[in-house]
């Protein structure tokens, strides 16, 4: 296999169980893993990589992202917050949106998440939805690493009037489709030199019954692969739940023995114990005890008014702590900040939730959570998912600390090349066989269906205007 160093001036390399800054170092790898990383390597090398005035970094790990449809919440779903739902808007935008959204525009939504993911970070991505088989085409073609869970659920929400959350349930209790999402693990998990894998992922804790989460639970141990999970997400939901349980979504879990290492648990934003919820309890006890890891997805919530209170607090009691995107903009980059700053603005202090400890939870945490040690670091025996930054740029001068730069500062331009499994797959900006301009226009069109189609989704009738009414009028000629 070929052998390649990387000298560069700044690397963040791994080194007694933690992230190190190695200046003026060098990485080599053979094929798709690491094989050396230090000050400097005389063995035989085919190719150099030249990075001085460079950054290079492990690649990010994404732990929660719907690739077939965070594309089109853009232009649509900021600004708005329905106070009936708490500011929440899965029960009303997400049930008018889903049923609208296209084939063609999920595929083209899907297509454009790619160079969006490798543009901004994510070397490794968690993708939940329902065209995994697309996921895993596009992930072979550009070069992702990617772990694709088919979701599946025992009944689904939605609202008849505006002002409850009722739900419909299967015949089958979601049976059919979790036999489908088994299947589609046997028939990808370990493709493209292993970069293709496979979860389970029941998809939220209020539409999927008892039995379908301890279904869930004993295959993912069986099969050996995450299990993923939305759970304390909403108000509307940690009400309906405690109303049928009579204790938090996280102490119900904890009860039927769902919670373990093997699960990812998205959101967790809104615990017994936080101001929404006003509910005594111990759930980010809860997590921390049974080693489930939380996917923290900010700005999904954030965007509304909603903050976790706060991450921080979480990392203090032990819970393993991951970032990712969910939704738009499927940025890395942008996560690890306002995870960063939305914690500071919450705790009222400076000192915590640092560019170090995003950084850790986009990279190590998300890798432990995967069961992986040979992601999210640069050591030797690690996979090769590598970024290189620059370090000269605009937004990234001046450089003493690379971490706090990315974090606080850093933009989609800075990053110059990605590498996973030791194959270059964007190089300033470009993801080869993939046009941006062709992208955004499917997309659009894909967005103008789905706008169109609302209205005859919605509850109420509306069309999209009213549900999500432009910033300003339309000018009058």
């Amino acid at each position: 296999m070929p052998v390649t160093m990387i000298r560069a001036s700044h690397i963040i390399a791994f080194q007694d169980g933690g992230h190190r800054h190695l200046k003026d170092g060098v990485v080599v790898y053979e094929g798709d893993t690491i094989r050396h990383v230090g000050q400097s390597y005389d063995g035989p090398v085919d190719e150099v990589i030249e990075a001085r005035n460079k950054v290079v970094t492990p690649g990010f790990i994404n732990t929660h992202a719907h690739l077939s449809e965070s594309p089109l919440d853009k232009s649509f779903v900021e600004d708005r917050g329905p106070r009936q739902f708490y500011l929440s808007g899965l029960f009303e935008f997400l049930s008018a949106r889903d049923g609208a959204i296209t084939q063609a525009a999920r595929h083209a939504s899907i297509a454009y998440s790619m160079p969006e993911l490798l543009r901004t970070g994510t070397t490794t991505i968690m993708e939940i939805g329902g065209y995994g088989d697309v996921v895993a085409e596009h992930a072979a073609r550009c070069g992702i690493r990617a772990y694709i869970g088919q979701g599946y659920r025992s009944g689904r929400w939605f609202t008849a009037n505006g002002r409850t959350v009722d739900y419909e349930w299967l015949e089958d209790d979601g049976a059919g489709a979790f036999d489908e999402a088994v299947r589609f693990i046997e028939r990808v998990d370990g493709r493209e030199n292993g970069r293709l894998k496979g979860f389970l992922t029941p998809m939220q804790v209020d539409t999927c019954s008892e039995a379908l989460l301890r279904r869930s639970a004993d295959a993912a141990r069986d099969m050996k692969v995450p299990l993923a999970l939305h759970v304390s997400q909403s108000v509307p939901e940690f009400i309906e739940m405690t109303r049928r349980n009579g204790c938090t979504p996280i102490e119900w879990l904890q009860k039927i023995d769902f919670l373990s290492e093997r699960c990812i648990l998205g959101h967790c934003i809104i615990p017994g114990e936080s101001s929404w919820a006003n509910y005594q309890a111990d759930d980010i006890g809860i997590l921390a005890d049974t080693g489930a890891n939380v996917a923290h997805a900010v700005w999904v919530f954030a965007r509304r008014g909603i903050a976790m209170e706060s991450f921080a607090r979480y990392q203090k009691r032990g819970v393993n702590m991951t970032i990712a995107t969910d939704t738009c903009p499927q940025s890395m980059i942008e996560a690890m900040r306002w995870t960063s700053v939305v914690s500071k603005i919450v705790d009222r202090q400076t000192q915590v939730a640092t560019a170090a400890d995003v950084f850790n939870a986009a990279t190590l945490n998300g890798a432990k959570a995967l069961g992986r040690d040979d992601l999210g670091r640069i050591a030797p025996g690690a996979k090769a998912d590598l970024l290189i930054w620059h370090s000269d740029s605009l937004f990234m001068t001046p450089l003493r600390d690379p971490i706090r730069n990315l974090v606080f500062s850093a933009t989609a331009e800075d990053l110059q090349t990605s590498i996973i499994d030791g194959r270059v797959v964007m190089q300033d900006g470009v993801v080869p066989g993939y046009d941006p301009v062709a992208l955004g226009r499917a997309v659009q069109e894909g967005a103008e269906a789905m706008w169109a189609g609302m209205q005859a989704r919605d509850w109420a009738g509306r069309d999209i205007e009213q549900l999500s009414p432009s910033s300003y009028p339309p000018f009058r000629g």
